[in-house]
């Protein structure tokens, strides 16, 4: 008797289960933009904030005559996301940035040819992309960075500052400006 209302009870979820296979199938098909459109959730003002750094830049020290990097500096994934190559004599590394709707801030995520890693995120203020996190260092020890980017005459101003005392003081990590790459 057991077995036959196990078998009724699964006999009669069947349908139940069929019909909710079937909708999450259905789901991402039909939930994504079409080939090459615009993704229309990413054509909002807020994820234009860093179109000033989009192109292909000379990186230089600030102050600097000689260029210590390249970088490039692209949309992708329909505009939604802002990819940054960065290529110098020392590394290699690669950012991705894109702006949280749900949270109404950026993050960006800040990978390495040496294995590093970088997460910082935080909100446009004044005209200047702040934004702020941790990471630990070569010692295993936890330090604060926080950096920012702002359209600067005829390019792009990158500073970042560095605290190793959960940020009671704050010392210059390094002080970048982009500058159109010419050949």
């Amino acid at each position: 008797m057991a077995r036959i209302e196990r078998c009724a009870r699964r006999a009669s979820a069947a349908p139940v289960l069929l019909a909710a296979a079937a909708a999450l199938l259905a789901w991402p098909v039909s939930g994504l933009p079409a080939a090459g459109s615009a993704a229309a959730e990413c054509a909002a003002d807020s994820y234009r904030q860093l179109d000033f750094w989009l192109g292909d830049w000379d990186v230089y020290d600030l102050g600097g005559t000689t260029a210590v990097a390249r970088a490039h500096i692209t949309p992708i994934l329909d505009g939604c996301v802002v990819h940054e190559r960065y290529e110098s004599q020392h590394t290699v590394g690669e950012s991705f940035s894109i702006y949280d709707r749900t949270r109404g801030l950026w993050h960006q995520t800040w990978v390495t040819s040496r294995g590093r890693l970088l997460q910082v995120e935080g909100r446009l203020k004044d005209g200047r992309l702040e934004l702020a996190g941790s990471y630990l260092n070569e010692q295993g020890e936890r330090t604060g960075i926080r950096a920012a980017w702002w359209a600067a005459s005829g390019g792009v101003r990158e500073r970042a500052e560095i605290s190793a005392d959960a940020g009671r003081t704050w010392k210059p990590e390094f002080d970048l400006i982009f500058r159109p790459h010419r050949e």
